[in-house]
């Protein structure tokens, strides 16, 4: 079916209105006033995507902030920042030595190994090991509403360091590193997909991006099919305050605080942009019969039935109890989309997820001439 342009922009407003993020203010992003008290806090990496939000947060709450990386990725972030180098591929923490720090942020870790090494060089110097995992730890993602209690993924190879062949794997492992270093003072946090300015995976990037040229456009599934997403900076944000209050345990970080449809979604993007922009909607079944791949070319979006009916239903109330917040829909997609608009040509050329411009089309006729139609 075709979403017209009037029950589009209808369905943007109300996915403005009630797009079940808190408004700032009401429960949405802190602002960023001083803390109580000012901390230490080590950044093991810290110049990526999600590292430079926790800085630049930690920084307006008033605290000390020391990055631990290679110094090849954006070294020039940051000049006000101190700044040491080390490999930790290598298990070169030298830097570190004789150091001490409230507590310890580890944003890139995937490899067991990388935190076992760490926990060595730190050991008795760090009051805290915040861990950033991910939801691809758990082993399976049948049920709706699954918290932290489900089951994780054990590692085939547990040597391997073959991050890309075991990622959920590999990341389990890291966490029980983690919480036997640091027995009492860690805290695994568990985000789903995350997005928004700065992110270079495209897996959110492409639905503002596309809807942004107009034309039909096609959307996934059934328009009530759920997704989860988190603002890079909501999760920054968060790691900071799980710092400041001592936090220790394991939480999943997605969100938005209740159920997101993928219409919302793509509504919400819709709604900060001027454009001719209309959606098709295309059956699961028919996707994956034409090879069109949950995920990656449609990205967000995973069908919710079968082995993946509970992919985007994680539980996260425990991460809200905790402050866990939310920014408006309508600001993430709006500050995606200035950061796309924003890269150079050739990088927006050709995106690094969601569908081909001239593939797009060939599925939509495929849609469209269906049983002679």
């Amino acid at each position: 079916m075709s979403t017209t342009r009037r029950t589009f922009l209808k369905a943007s407003g109300l996915a403005v209105s009630a797009l079940h993020f808190a408004p700032s203010g009401a429960g949405g992003a802190a602002p960023a006033s001083k803390a109580s008290r000012s901390l230490r806090l080590l950044i093991l990496g810290g110049t990526g995507f999600i590292g430079p939000h926790q800085v630049r947060y930690a920084i307006a709450r008033g605290h000390k902030v020391t990055l631990f990386n290679r110094g090849k990725t954006n070294p020039g972030l940051f000049p006000e920042v101190e700044k040491l180098q080390g490999d930790r591929a290598a298990g070169d923490y030298q830097a570190l030595k004789g150091r001490g720090w409230d507590a310890v942020i580890d944003n890139p870790t995937t490899i067991p190994r990388w935190v076992r090494q760490a926990a060595e060089a730190l050991k008795g110097r760090v009051k805290q090991y915040v861990f950033i995992s991910t939801i691809s730890v758990y082993a399976t993602n049948d049920t709706p509403d699954a918290d932290e209690r489900a089951p994780v993924l054990s590692a085939p190879e547990p040597e391997s360091e073959d991050a890309r062949k075991y990622y959920g794997p590999l990341k389990a492992l890291s966490e029980k590193e983690a919480q036997r270093a640091f027995p009492d003072a860690a805290a695994i946090l568990r985000p789903g997909l995350i997005v928004g300015p700065g992110d270079l995976s495209d897996r959110f990037t492409y639905w503002p991006a596309r809807l942004a040229k107009g034309g039909e456009v096609l959307a996934p599934g059934n328009p009530t099919d759920p997704v989860q997403i988190i603002d890079a900076r909501d999760l920054g944000e968060f790691v900071i305050r799980v710092c400041e209050e001592r936090t220790t345990g394991v939480y999943n970080c997605t969100g938005p605080r209740s159920t997101l449809t993928v219409a919302e979604m793509l509504g919400g993007v819709r709604s900060v942009m001027s454009t001719d922009a209309y959606l098709t909607w295309v059956d699961a079944a028919f996707l994956e019969k034409h090879n069109v791949s949950r995920w990656v070319d449609m990205p967000a979006w995973v069908p919710p039935s079968g082995e993946s009916a509970g992919f985007a239903r994680r539980n996260i109330s425990r991460a809200i109890s905790k402050g866990l917040t939310f920014r408006p829909l309508a600001s993430t997609a709006k500050d995606t989309l200035d950061f796309y608009e924003s890269e150079p040509e050739e990088r927006k050329a050709k995106l690094r997820a969601g569908l081909a411009p001239e593939r797009e089309k060939e599925v939509l006729a495929a849609w469209h001439g269906r049983n002679g139609r």
